[in-house]
């Protein structure tokens, strides 16, 4: 047998790709710290904290409205189950943190989905989980938006278009509510 015959079968490693963005981020250089385009792996029995105070936090945002501890991620495996998931804690007793639509007070916690947006102040976080099979670490990917993650904030609300292809908003509703209409009836 060969030496390549030999070798241990590579084994793939779970990864937590985080996309951030920060309006102000070209003036203020608040993800300065963050190691950006360059994966990290992270001990599998360790908490990947994420705030300004560097003396805890592996994750380090420089801004002053951030929590010293503004959430914690934790990497965890399912019982009696082979798949390995992430928990998301808010640790700020200040700021509430939102998971796609979920709110989490201060010491909250939830299951990433494998695709999510997290929010807490003017931050939007992107975050897509990659799945592997190591128990022993997982790894982070860091990369930085230009854009907001979020672009339904930037843009005025869009109404659906009825079948007849006139525009709500060309008609104003006044605070009324939608009336359901049978269409056999005039």
């Amino acid at each position: 047998m060969t030496s390549f015959e030999e070798a241990e079968t590579e084994e793939t490693v779970t990864c937590l790709h985080m996309t951030f963005y920060h309006p102000c981020q070209e003036n203020k250089m608040m993800f300065r710290c963050l190691n950006f385009c360059k994966r990290e792996q992270v001990r599998a029995d360790e908490t990947a904290k994420f705030g300004r105070d560097s003396n805890v936090c592996h994750y380090n945002l420089m801004d002053t409205r951030v929590s010293r501890i503004q959430f914690s991620v934790q990497f965890y495996r399912k019982l009696n189950s082979s798949e390995f998931c992430f928990e998301i804690k808010n640790m700020s007793k200040k700021t509430k943190l939102t998971v796609d639509q979920t709110e989490l007070g201060y010491l909250n916690k939830i299951d990433l989905p494998w695709k999510c947006i997290i929010c807490f102040g003017d931050y939007q976080i992107l975050v897509e989980i990659q799945e592997g099979e190591s128990m022993d670490y997982f790894e982070t990917h860091l990369h930085l938006a230009e854009v907001p993650i979020l672009q339904e904030r930037c843009l005025p609300s869009l109404q659906p278009v009825p079948e007849n292809s006139i525009s709500s908003s060309f008609f104003p509703s006044q605070g009324e509510s939608p009336i359901e209409i049978d269409e056999n009836e005039s």
